[in-house]
Order: structure tokens, then sequence, then C-alpha cells
């Protein structure tokens, strides 16, 4: 959170209002991933009690998530124990990913106009822009760790792979994100279509690759739109078995 509120201190104290009023924005879509948590608490047959909706409202949902998979695994010392402990993981690891490529990614690319268009010296937006990229990368890193955890005979990763899977990340978030604002500066609004333009693209290619895991056709739909908007930015495997000729066409169209 600490990206967030620093650029908005940063504007309040600036009189900057309308920079400030879009910081907020991006705020806003967060919630949707605190609300999908509270579901899936009561899913899980934990009612949810006012305490657990006080730090939803905050935006402290997968805080409290993050916790509860650290006491459990604490705890663990049965099989069946790690297997829970995995698929709560696995709901935090979901949960925070989806929270980062609706709030954590448009403020990523607020903040990255702001210091390259507007404000070059601005220190604190750079700043936040940049554990915002850090920010975004390390959820994708989380769910690439909990997708290779779900394969059969799959080991923890080590710590090497990670962090050279954290640095791949943040190149290629930070080289999009760069290239959109250098584009947006020079093109304006031209930027939109440029996006729109990759947009259908990727979600005309999900849909003829038949993705399955959503069944309900207006939900399918639904979710090739939205992750044919992420693929503008990074590449996110939604799908079982081998990805390495998807990856491929990605980065053959990407680039």
């Amino acid at each position: 959170r600490s990206p967030g509120l620093c650029a908005i201190i940063y504007y309040l104290v600036h009189g900057q209002l309308g920079w400030l009023g879009l910081t907020i924005a991006c705020v806003v879509p967060g919630y949707a991933a605190q609300f999908l948590s509270i579901l899936w608490f009561r899913a899980d047959g934990r009612p949810p009690s006012c305490w657990l909706l006080v730090l939803h409202l905050l935006q402290l949902g997968l805080w409290k998530r993050y916790w509860d998979v650290l006491r459990m695994a604490a705890k663990t010392g049965s099989s069946a124990r790690a297997e829970e402990v995995l698929m709560q993981h696995g709901d935090v690891s979901v949960l925070r990913l989806l929270e980062a490529l609706l709030q954590t990614l448009p403020h990523l690319l607020l903040q990255a106009y702001v210091v390259v268009a507007v404000e070059p010296a601005g220190f604190v937006p750079g700043v936040s822009a940049g554990l915002s990229l850090l920010s975004l990368a390390w959820a994708l890193v989380s769910y690439s760790r909990f997708s290779c955890l779900l394969k059969p005979g799959h080991l923890c990763p080590p710590a090497a792979a990670i962090l050279c899977l954290l640095l791949w990340r943040t190149g290629m978030l930070g080289t999009r994100v760069l290239a959109l604002v250098l584009f947006a500066r020079l093109y304006s609004f031209w930027v939109f279509a440029v996006a729109g333009v990759h947009w259908l693209l990727m979600a005309f290619w999900l849909v003829a690759q038949q993705t399955d895991i959503v069944a309900q056709p207006c939900r399918w739909r639904l979710f090739n739109c939205l992750v044919g908007a992420v693929y503008i930015f990074c590449y996110v495997n939604v799908r079982p078995g081998p990805s390495k000729y998807r990856v491929a066409v990605f980065y053959a169209v990407s680039t």
C-alpha cells in the first residue's frame, strides 16, 4: 500500500488535485480482489466477521490471508495439512495477482507517465512507480511459483530461479510500460488505438485456443477479454499443460 499512499500524500501536499484524483481512482479496482476474498471465505465455511469485513474494507484482507497461511504452515504436521496450506497459498497468490493487475498496474502506468511526461524530476512519483513495478512483478512470480507447485512431482523452485524469474518479469514489464508511456507522450491518445488492437488480437487468440477455465459462455467471453487486456503487458498462463509454444507465439506477436 505504500506506493499509492506516498503518491497520494505527495499530490495532496503539492495541490495537484488532478493527479491526486487519478491516483485515488486507481485504488478502487483493487476492491474486486477484496470482495472475491470475502466470497471465498464464505465458500470455505468461514462466515466473515465484522473485523474481517473491516480488514477487507481497508484493503488488508489479503494480508490476513498471508497471516493465516504462515500460521497454518507453522502447525503443519501431515501431508493432508500440507495440501491445505498449498491450496490456501494458491488462493492468496491468485487474489494478489488479481489485485496487482487491477490496482497496481494502473497505478504504475499513471506514475510512470507523470515521471516521463509531466514531472521528470518528481522523486516521489518515480519511487512509487518503481515500487509498483516490483510489486506487480512479484505477484506474477508468486503465481508462477504456485502453478509450478501444482504440477505432480515438482518441488519448490530454488531461490536463484525465483530471483531470475523476478528480474525477467521486472524487465519485461518495465520495458513495456516505458514503451507505452513514451508513445503516449509523443502521440497522445493514439496509444489507446495501439493498445486496443493488441487487446483484440490477444482476445481472439484466447478464443481460438478454446480456453475452458470458465464454463458459462457469458463469463467465458468476459474472461477472454480481461486476459486479453492483461496480455498487453505480460503473459499469464491460464491453461494446463506445456506453455512454451503459446509463450513463443505471444512474444512473436508482441515484439
